[in-house]
């Protein structure tokens, strides 16, 4: 099955994203874990997880519409020096991807490329999700304090 050139090149814009997002989420985990705050590591490690899982979909569904997925090109990770920082350059990425992602499913729906658009819609919802539960922490920074907050990361679990 062949797609349309603006469904391959947006579901490869989509990929770029993911795995930058594999690779920010990752070395989150890694910043976290050498600093003590294992609620965020095992946050952080299952989304570098869960966006491996949905890059691999990706690539499987341009390899299928008979496209190649572009695994060479990352976009910046955009790291903070502390936990603030961090939650904060997640959120604008957060809020950047969730805006490209609605662009892509516009893209497939108007092409009627309901499998494809499926497939973003399902990873817009985890994304949104995750931009909440960002927010969520960061509005208990700013209830508790920071100081406060992070002692409540030390702890395994989430």
């Amino acid at each position: 099955m062949q797609a349309a050139p603006n469904i391959l090149n947006t579901l490869n814009s989509v990929l770029t994203t993911e795995l930058t997002s594999i690779n920010r989420y990752f070395l989150h985990a890694r910043m976290y874990r050498n600093w003590g705050f294992e609620n965020l590591n095992n946050v952080s490690f299952k989304k570098s997880i869960k966006d491996m899982k949905q890059a691999d979909e990706l690539i499987e569904r341009i390899l299928m519409l008979g496209g190649l997925p572009n695994l060479q090109k990352l976009e910046a990770l955009h790291i903070g020096e502390n936990t603030q920082e961090m939650l904060a350059c997640d959120e604008k990425f957060q809020i950047q991807q969730v805006a490209q992602l609605k662009d892509a499913v516009a893209v497939c729906e108007t092409a009627q490329d309901y499998v494809s658009r499926n497939i973003l819609n399902d990873l817009l919802a985890y994304e949104e999700d995750y931009l909440d539960w960002i927010e969520t922490q960061q509005q208990l920074i700013s209830t508790t304090g920071a100081e406060n907050y992070l002692q409540s990361q030390i702890s395994k679990g989430e």
